[in-house]
């Protein structure tokens, strides 16, 4: 069966009159001919021609001899309009389409036959409109006073990462050939001189930082993440773990018999107790019941920490340890109530005995306690305690430029960026002015109560 040839649309487009202004000094030309070509436009399950005719006029300036007139929507000598460059931003933005993903969408759906040299000058198209002086601006005025710093390594190269969890978009960015503070501190120092002065910055546990905050911004708050060190101390608990089932699982018990076991047999050893190695097995898998939360636990995860419990007594110690660990780090609470909790924490006695225990209480030092809770100076609705929005931006950069784009010079990682930093504005400016806009009318942009109560 022949394949159904697609509809072809012709639309007439004209712009030439008798004068038009230069586009350099903007002093009217005079007309000297016209010219007529086609440009391809978009149109789904069609092929759109645009028939353009435009004029050339003699310069009364000395800007230039000739120019030619000029249509919004089609730059000169293009050979498709601008909403043809606009659905390749959006597919390679928003749609995270790799380049042959992006021409096999447009050739099928809008018969488009684009070469990759195309979609790339698409790009150079699009970062030529960013108005990067004005996202700084933007950003600027919009900075909640908390910033979020990390690094992403792309290669051989690093990508300086600055956020604002609170207003939720990213501040700045630099790509460096190395991670060391010199380029650490020359990113941290542009941005003071732009005029951001942070109240509170998050970094993680790196050495990179202290030591250039305390230098740039003094009068800062250094918040450590908290999600980190818990991370590290989680660690510890599980290498207690690991110890004690497996001294569970040597002691005396019930042997199994060598052999495949039949149908009776496995009643039978149901109804029987699980022996050493089974119980060590079941605890080891689940192992990540002891650090979760009260309130993430499941009625069935509640049965199972309980059984592990009485499989061996000596979790419960842990336990404890863990959640006296997240009563610490409450955001709910006060400084005094976690100094509190942090010194019931380091000189309980049955916590210091376990090897593993001492080892974890062993990075909750004075100084690095004072870090973990700077959070708590700051008011209830404001308080970050993690690096995690950073690293959120961090991980969708990383996937978006080495998963589906595979982009390694550092023209097309700066411009990726740029472009990943203008849609993000664009759509902050947008749910900003959505939300006044319910705010200030919210009859006609909420649900019609009106017609509810008629109805009823």
């Amino acid at each position: 069966m022949d394949a159904i040839e697609p509809r072809v649309r012709v639309v007439k487009r004209q712009c030439a009159p008798a004068t038009f202004p230069c586009p350099h000094c903007g002093r009217a030309g005079r007309f000297k001919q016209a010219h007529t070509r086609l440009v391809r436009d978009i149109a789904y399950g069609e092929i759109l021609l645009v028939e353009l005719t435009i004029g050339e006029y003699r310069a009364r300036c000395s800007c230039c001899k000739t120019f030619r007139s000029h249509v919004e929507g089609i730059e000169l000598r293009a050979q498709y309009t601008n909403r043809v460059r606009e659905a390749v931003i959006d597919r390679l933005l928003d749609d995270t389409m790799s380049m042959e993903r992006t021409r096999e969408a447009l050739q099928r759906d809008f018969h488009l036959d684009l070469s990759q040299g195309f979609l790339y000058d698409c790009l150079d198209w699009k970062v030529h409109q960013v108005n990067m002086p004005a996202y700084r601006q933007w950003t600027l005025e919009n900075f909640s006073g908390t910033l979020n710093v990390d690094e992403i390594h792309l290669g051989h190269r690093t990508l300086l990462l600055a956020t604002d969890p609170l207003s939720d978009f990213p501040v700045a960015f630099a790509l460096v050939s190395a991670n060391d503070q010199d380029h650490m501190r020359r990113f941290l120092l542009n941005l003071k001189n732009l005029g951001f002065q942070p109240k509170v910055v998050v970094t993680d546990g790196s050495t990179l930082y202290p030591k250039i905050l305390a230098e740039l911004w003094p009068d800062a708050r250094h918040q450590l993440c908290v999600f980190h060190v818990i991370k590290e101390i989680n660690e510890c608990v599980f290498d207690a773990v690991r110890r004690l089932r497996r001294r569970h699982a040597q002691t005396g018990g019930r042997k199994r018999k060598r052999g495949r076991r039949s149908k009776a047999q496995k009643r039978a050893c149901a109804r029987k107790a699980a022996t050493r190695k089974e119980q060590a097995y079941f605890i080891w898998k689940r192992r990540h019941l002891l650090v979760t939360r009260p309130d993430h636990l499941t009625a069935r995860q509640r049965r199972q920490l309980s059984q592990m419990f009485e499989y061996l007594p000596e979790l419960r110690r842990l336990r404890q340890f863990v959640l006296h660990m997240h009563r610490m780090f409450d955001p709910t609470r006060s400084f005094r109530y976690a100094a509190n909790q942090w010194v019931s924490l380091v000189t309980t006695p049955e916590y210091l005995a376990d090897p593993d225990l001492a080892r974890a209480l062993g990075m909750l030092t004075e100084d690095k306690f004072e870090k973990m809770t700077a959070y708590l100076d700051s008011p209830l609705g404001q308080r970050v305690r993690t690096n995690n929005h950073v690293e959120r931006t961090n991980r969708r950069l990383r996937y978006l430029e080495k998963v589906r784009y595979k982009w390694r010079r550092r023209r097309t990682i700066v411009r990726f960026v740029i472009l990943a930093f203008d849609r993000w504005m664009k759509k902050q400016i947008e749910n900003t002015t959505n939300h006044k806009q319910e705010a200030e009318d919210p009859i006609t942009s909420g649900p019609c109560v009106y017609h509810h109560k008629a109805a009823a």
